[in-house]
């Protein structure tokens, strides 16, 4: 069987018996890898230290990785639903590992823009087509907890720096020599492990047969979701008020999180100095992975009780209260600061996994990956945005006199404010009209 043959969507359809269960590793395959995107800020030192590049403008390789993740995912929504899982996966394992072998020469070469077009657009587009591949599927698979579904998708995306971490910091020391600082090896390395397990997932995973359900399936009626006989169209739901909320809430809530994100290594160090090392600041970025991680099931799982609705209101409004916390409380005790950014990153990650659900509620199972895909353009706004306030923001605050462990306070009262705006969003949400509804007979 020739490779275009195995990667058609109708040989990767399962037959009668299959175990729904092999799905969930199949997913972490894809994301625990893509999720390594959550890791970056680790380089951002060495590289700063080894060829003089700003933190600013290291910034921009994450921000644009995320920005093309967002336009790939809303582009290639429709073409994954055509497709199907399979050969998105592959394509998204040659672009990630392809992303980091470009920029492995943009090191060798000292070409920064080298780094912004591999890792920043080519990483960027596998991002976004591995991250909506999975979650269809899954929500295919698992009708019944949705939720629940979505997190196990997407909570390998939240660990990936709980690897991709470690295993960096690990390998630019054992490549380090009085030559070389060992970043471009690290980054070969990374780019072939990478698409290997990539290759794994995309080769594991299987579509339900149509028309299949889980045995014992008895579909709840309820008036905040739509009948499995309901949707909207993927070309109808941006026309809905509801679909630019819930962009809002999420663009909103990945703001806030994802500036943290993209400098955790730097800001832990700089508002500690001299008492957190770099390698302590990789630990941090591997613990607030695992919270990243961990919230992306916990809270999708609570979701299926609690409503989507609900559980974002919680995200929100805890969020504003505990960023508002950091620069009166949380920078006295390294404890305090790690625990208090732990939970944030917990209700992080818990946003991304709960959305996918959110819009199969609203919006109906049918196109939900290609609608969901449509609905990440505001990750990509959101991974200029917040990168962007957290690294403008302490350099205007550091030019004007204020010491660096200080310079991140006004930030999180701005991240406080932004969710309290989510908050008020996520309030308005409602059904989506009659109107706009396509019933099957």
């Amino acid at each position: 069987m020739s490779l275009l043959s195995l990667l058609d969507k109708q040989h990767s359809v399962a037959k009668p018996g299959f175990n729904r269960w092999l799905i969930p590793p199949a997913a972490l395959a894809i994301h625990l890898c893509i999720g390594q995107a959550y890791a970056f800020s680790v380089f951002n030192a060495p590289l700063n230290k080894a060829f003089g590049w700003s933190i600013p403008d290291l910034g921009w390789i994450f921000s644009l990785a995320i920005v093309f993740l967002g336009l790939s995912a809303a582009f290639g929504g429709k073409w994954l639903e055509r497709v199907g899982p399979r050969a998105t996966m592959f394509t998204s394992a040659l672009c990630f590992g392809g992303g980091f072998l470009i920029s492995a020469l943009g090191i060798k070469l000292q070409q920064l823009w080298l780094l912004y077009a591999g890792y920043g657009v080519l990483g960027g587009i596998g991002l976004g087509l591995g991250y909506v591949s999975p979650v269809s599927t899954l929500i295919k698979w698992f009708p019944d907890r949705r939720g629940m579904a979505t997190g196990m998708a997407i909570m390998g995306f939240g660990g990936g720096a709980m690897i991709g971490a470690p295993l960096a910091v690990s390998l630019m020391d054992h490549f380090k020599s009085t030559d070389t600082p060992g970043i471009a090896e690290t980054f070969v390395v990374m780019g072939v492990i990478y698409t290997l397990y990539m290759l794994v997932g995309a080769f594991t995973v299987r579509l339900p047969a149509a028309g299949w359900k889980p045995e014992g399936f008895v579909e709840k009626v309820s008036t905040d979701k739509l009948a499995s006989t309901e949707y909207v169209h993927v070309d109808v739901a941006h026309k809905t008020p509801q679909f630019w909320l819930l962009w809002a809430v999420l663009c909103l809530n990945v703001t806030a999180g994802i500036g943290v994100l993209g400098q955790a290594s730097l800001m832990i160090q700089e508002v500690f100095k001299g008492s957190v090392t770099p390698a302590a600041a990789a630990g941090f970025v591997g613990l607030l992975s695992l919270f990243n991680m961990g919230g992306r099931f916990f809270w999708s799982s609570v979701s299926d009780v609690l409503g989507r609705k609900g559980t974002y209101l919680v995200f929100l409004l805890l969020g504003a209260v505990l960023y508002a916390l950091v620069p009166t409380v949380g920078t006295g005790s390294v404890a305090l600061f790690v625990a208090l950014y732990a939970v944030i990153l917990s209700m992080y990650g818990g946003g991304f996994a709960t959305i996918p659900a959110y819009l199969s509620d609203k919006f109906g199972t049918r196109y939900v990956g290609a609608i969901h895909g449509r609905l990440l353009t505001a990750w990509s706004v959101a991974g200029v945005a917040g990168p962007v306030i957290v690294n403008y923001m302490r350099e205007n605050q550091i030019a004007h006199g204020v010491a660096k462990a200080e310079a991140y306070s006004t930030t999180m009262y701005v991240m406080a404010g932004l969710l309290i705006v989510g908050f008020i969003c996520n309030s308005l949400v409602k059904p989506v009209n009659a109107r706009f509804l396509t019933k099957e007979a």
